[in-house]
């Protein structure tokens, strides 16, 4: 089984464009006395899916939303619309979100405008949660599912999400919430066609055309990389501490209440005072509701010094790391992020150092041969 989708590589081409200008790129400092932190974060993956449903437990409504893998940045004010909405159905207007990361917040804020009262519990807050241990950007298909066990039903449910979060990312941009444009640049010896997936002969692409931003497609002597081929595309980036603070902040403006409490049984989420409970838990809802099938992806980042005259992101550029994934960079405001790591299976939240001499030394290959 093969995942779809794994950040700026993952997109089938929509359109090229002739334009060949590009602006003068600097090259990282990939150099080792530049590293000030690596961190690791478990992407809740589950290969059917994330679940987005409505149960029972006694008299209380259970409302799933979890398993978002490496798109949970992307598509959860989308989920969270969707959760909502079943919400609306309860008659209760007081709710309670559990989980306190990405997913558990929007899925709040979502319910909020909608008119009911909410309280987060959750064992952790940002800066501390899952979320804020993401390269962070819109790639609504990193990581989601495994194709082969795709659905009619639940791509239709995933379009949905994904074009209500692109909309609201959008509207996000330039507003102190960490979200804005970058250009970003696919790396590769080879040469890239239009859109075609072998993979999906017979299938609908999962991401709508719509929401991919048009590429131009580079040949060699028009763009910096030592690559063959670079194809631009600008896409969206989130700052995962700015968004996340953000998203506490509104959520506290607006009314809400947050307990730190950690569940370990069903019936506990039954003895709340709000009879309506929303369950973001991510990879929490395996040991929590036994939901077996979740499983973690073990991710790590590299973070060096900030280099404010960066303002591009690449993809690729040398052999994949662990998991199959592309080496990977992105700038933000507390530093360079370096990543490339995939590991499904694996729980340990320790920095591996194979892992990040690999993701290190690859970058300071790709960059120290950049053109001028």
């Amino acid at each position: 089984m093969s995942l779809i989708g794994s950040g700026l590589g993952a997109c089938s081409v929509r359109s090229w464009s002739m334009d060949r200008s590009s602006p003068a790129l600097a090259p990282v400092r990939a150099d080792w006395d530049r590293v000030i932190r690596t961190t690791v974060g478990l992407r809740p993956h589950r290969p059917s899916g994330f679940v987005l449903r409505a149960d029972r437990l006694g008299e209380t409504t259970v409302i799933h939303n979890y398993g978002h893998g490496g798109a949970g940045m992307s598509i959860s004010w989308g989920t969270g619309q969707l959760a909502a909405e079943m919400a609306l159905e309860h008659d209760s207007r007081a709710a309670a979100v559990i989980g306190c990361g990405v997913v558990g917040l929007t899925c709040a804020r979502q319910l909020q405008r909608r008119g009911f009262g909410v309280t987060i519990y959750a064992m952790t807050v940002p800066p501390n949660t899952t979320s804020n241990m993401s390269l962070a950007g819109f790639t609504p298909t990193s990581g989601l599912v495994d194709g082969d066990l795709r659905t009619s039903a639940w791509d239709a449910q995933f379009r949905e999400a994904a074009e209500i979060s692109y909309r609201q990312l959008q509207l996000l941009v330039g507003r102190g919430y960490g979200v804005s444009w970058l250009r970003s640049y696919a790396l590769s010896d080879r040469e890239p066609r239009a859109r075609q997936d072998s993979r999906e002969p017979e299938r609908t692409p999962l991401l709508p055309a719509q929401l991919r931003t048009g590429t131009t497609r580079l040949g060699p002597g028009e763009h910096p990389f030592p690559t063959r081929y670079a194809t631009r595309r600008t896409q969206m980036r989130i700052e995962p501490t700015i968004y996340l603070e953000a998203l506490v902040r509104d959520f506290v403006d607006f009314g809400g209440r947050i307990v730190i409490r950690k569940f370990t049984e069903p019936r506990e989420l039954a003895a709340l005072e709000e009879s309506l409970v929303i369950n973001c838990t991510g990879l929490g809802a395996r040991d929590l509701f036994g939901d077996t099938e979740l499983m973690p992806v073990k991710g790590q980042l590299t973070v060096l010094v900030p280099q404010p005259e960066v303002e591009y992101g690449t993809f690729g550029g040398a052999r994949p790391s662990r998991g199959g994934l592309g080496i990977h960079m992105q700038p933000r405001s507390d530093g360079i992020v370096l990543g490339g790591t995939a590991e499904r299976g694996e729980w340990s939240l320790e920095p591996d150092r194979e892992a990040m001499e690999h993701i290190v030394t690859a970058h300071q290959a790709l960059f120290s041969a950049m053109r001028g």
